[in-house]
């Protein structure tokens, strides 16, 4: 038996009377998404709010006492590209994650890197940057060494600050090699330059700035970095919309140069030096 019109009419009625709800429903859930979506709010507002910490040649201050470095850069053109101003929230490092997820900004751009934990309480964008421990050597002591190997010698003595990534790379990368760690990056330095140890391992861009500044003592014997670290930007969890476009973002000036370019005049140049105080 065939069900009638008139049946078939109801049937379609009650399910679009269940249907039709929920569509709007979900619809009304999405433009509110947008809504609070952290770029939607910035435009609306017309200011980004970027939190960092200050840290050479990342973020420092000038001799007029305006932020200058890589992160400062990075920023300002972001927020360019938006079609809005930047805000620089300078924060504690220790607090700067409970500080994005309270919202006392919109974004970390601070030359975090991208952990696994710290990946649990925000979201990161693609990396924008990598950074890494590199290494410079003492021209008397290490005269003739030209690769990594040469270091990894019992013969060898390097230093490094205690319980840093530079630390655990001389243990992981020159297992065979003495090392001498010092609590004080300064000690470090002076173990270097007094020709105590071989070689210094450091994070970025310390070694370079040594070689650079003090070329008849150090040299780099590896260029750039014997380890290599993901940076990207934290961003509140959830907020799809807004890691899409800083993703995307990231792409662009990648893909035009600008990031390596602005990289290589903040790491690999001392020309930045006579802004500061």
């Amino acid at each position: 038996m065939n069900p009638s019109p008139c049946r078939i009419a109801a049937v379609i009625a009650a399910a679009l009377a269940l249907i039709l709800p929920a569509a709007a429903q979900s619809g009304e859930l999405q433009r509110k998404l947008i809504e609070e979506s952290t770029i939607e709010q910035v435009v609306k507002r017309g200011v980004l709010r970027v939190g960092m910490s200050t840290f050479v040649p990342w973020a420092m201050t000038d001799k007029t006492g305006q932020l200058i470095g890589f992160e400062i850069d990075v920023a300002t053109r972001l927020a360019k590209d938006m079609g809005v101003k930047v805000e620089f929230v300078p924060t504690k490092w220790a607090g700067i994650i409970p500080a994005l997820l309270t919202g006392k900004f919109d974004v970390i751009i601070g030359g975090m890197g991208i952990l696994p934990q710290r990946n649990l309480k925000v979201n990161f964008s693609v990396p924008y940057d990598h950074s890494g421990v590199g290494i410079v050597a003492h021209r008397q002591m290490a005269a003739g060494f030209g690769r990594l190997e040469d270091f990894n010698r019992p013969e060898v003595i390097v230093t490094a600050r205690l319980g840093s990534t530079a630390a655990m790379a001389a243990d992981k990368l020159l297992p065979k090699a003495q090392k001498r760690f010092f609590d004080d990056e300064s000690q470090v330095l002076q173990e270097l330059a007094n020709g105590r140890v071989h070689a210094m391992l450091a994070g970025i861009p310390l070694p370079t700035e040594q070689a650079l500044t003090q070329p008849e003592k150090f040299f780099l014997p590896v260029a750039g970095t014997i380890t290599r670290e993901p940076i990207g930007f934290a961003l509140r969890k959830g907020d799809v919309d807004t890691l899409n476009f800083v993703d995307s973002w990231i792409r662009v000036v990648e893909a035009e140069g600008w990031l390596a370019e602005r990289k290589h005049y903040w790491f690999d140049t001392q020309e930045w030096k006579q802004l500061l105080k």
